[in-house]
């Protein structure tokens, strides 16, 4: 009998006993393709040479050094590479353990910041509905899923949420993308004057929303008015790569499509493609600066900071994605597998919307097409998809609640960076399945 506490306490998982390439493979020797990496972690698969070495090398050098003492070479150097690539002012790098705390140190910078300036006033934080932030308290309160909410609601802060920019079931009819997404970008406009104008300290999105909307990216033009918006209010701008950056969408910083850069961006994930639990909140030289000559101290902190070993193998992630020009491949294989979903499933009736950048795919299904209404929560359509799938030996990532967290199933796809044409056709072989066989039973 098992003492690990489980996801699901009435789960009965398989072990994880070993990984190659783009596959793991459980205790009876079952391959299974990573086709979401994880939750968009395995950018690199299961087996990658230089990131497992330098892991070893950094442990039988320096296991561990607390940076209330110390710096140490591989975070100073995985700083310095990823400045070097980073998108606008971005000049420092905070690192961390994970997306949820890289997204609340990013909060907590924020207002630390405005106390130091002298504007203690600055106190709201506005993020989007359907968004995904993390499951810390602050995270979670940034957060837009109703139903990851619901039952912490009590304990969380108060933060506004406004439209996402999901134009698949949002846009109105006859309404053109652009005025669409000028449209929902005014919503930002609106609740800072709402709140007041010199009450807000930050905005916080995802540049392609992951988890909850399943890899919807913005329409052209909002980001730019996003960016216009926080700079006409003074709003520093918060961007969430934490699953859709280092890559995962064909620019190594997701926020390069767009041509916008942020004031606060944080990273994790495929930062160190699962080797290593890291990750990073990199801010601008003017956050970074005011703190400096001010108190001097960012009252934050957690004990596994820069921790080396995580850096080293975050290190060695980076290099990897550069030297390689992963990115550029992930743009081609993004492509590639973009075509091959919409020759599958374009023209299944209950295929609403296949959307996503790079690796990053997302179906959308609804019970019917023409009014894009969602199937009812009760059929559970997105845990039965994960469950055939997984017995197909597909790991995917299905979620419910894409709608208004509760409505609305979507399949989330992440493959590793290094998949070949062929493995993409075979996972698409056992998500075909998995769908004929789920939705061919309603």
């Amino acid at each position: 009998m098992s003492h690990v506490f489980p996801r699901h306490c009435h789960s009965n998982t398989p072990t994880a006993v070993a990984g190659d390439g783009c596959f793991l493979i459980d205790q009876t020797g079952k391959r299974y393709f990573d086709g979401s990496g994880g939750a968009a972690v395995s950018c690199l698969g299961h087996s990658n040479a230089r990131v497992t070495q330098a892991i070893k090398d950094q442990v039988d050098q320096l296991a561990f050094a607390h940076t209330g003492f110390f710096t140490s070479d591989p975070a100073e150097q995985l700083a310095d590479l990823l400045i070097a690539n980073a998108p606008g002012d971005l000049d420092r790098v905070y690192f961390v353990s994970g997306g949820s705390e890289a997204v609340e140190s990013a909060i907590k910078l924020a207002r630390q910041y405005f106390t130091e300036r002298g504007e203690p006033q600055r106190r709201h934080l506005i993020a989007r509905r359907q968004s995904y932030h993390g499951n810390t308290i602050g995270a979670l309160s940034a957060g837009g899923n109703a139903w990851r909410r619901q039952q912490f609601a009590p304990l969380l802060i108060d933060v506004s949420h406004i439209a996402p920019c999901y134009e698949y079931a949002e846009r109105g009819e006859g309404e053109s993308l652009h005025d669409y997404g000028q449209r929902v970008a005014q919503e930002l406009e609106d609740e800072i004057l709402r709140l007041g104008a010199d009450s807000v300290m930050a905005f916080l999105a995802e540049p392609v929303v992951g988890a909850t909307l399943g890899a919807v990216p913005a329409v052209e033009g909002y980001y730019k008015r996003i960016r216009e918006i926080c700079d006409k209010y003074g709003v520093l701008l918060i961007l969430d790569e934490v699953m859709c950056g280092m890559g995962r969408t064909g620019h190594l910083f997701a926020c390069d499509f767009e041509c916008v850069a942020p004031d606060i961006l944080c990273i994790a994930k495929g930062l160190g493609a699962g080797y290593q639990p890291i990750g990073a909140m990199l801010c601008s030289k003017a956050i970074y600066d005011t703190i400096s000559a001010g108190t001097g101290f960012f009252q934050h902190g957690h004990t596994y900071l820069g921790h080396p070993v995580a850096a080293a193998a975050g290190l060695a992630v980076v290099q990897e994605l550069l030297e390689n020009d992963l990115p550029a491949q992930v743009r081609a294989r993004g492509t590639y597998l973009e075509q091959q979903l919409r020759a599958r499933f374009a023209q299944n009736p209950h295929v609403g919307d296949i959307r996503g950048r790079g690796l990053f795919q997302g179906i959308e299904f609804v019970a019917d097409r023409d009014s894009k209404t969602p199937f009812d929560p009760k059929l559970g359509v997105a845990g039965k998809l994960k469950k055939a799938a997984f017995a197909n030996g597909l790991i995917c990532y299905p979620m419910p609640g894409t709608r208004d967290g509760r409505h609305g199933d979507h399949v989330l796809l992440a493959p590793p960076f290094i998949a070949s044409e062929a493995e993409l056709d075979g996972a698409l072989d056992a998500l075909q399945s998995a769908v004929d066989q789920v939705l061919g039973a309603l």
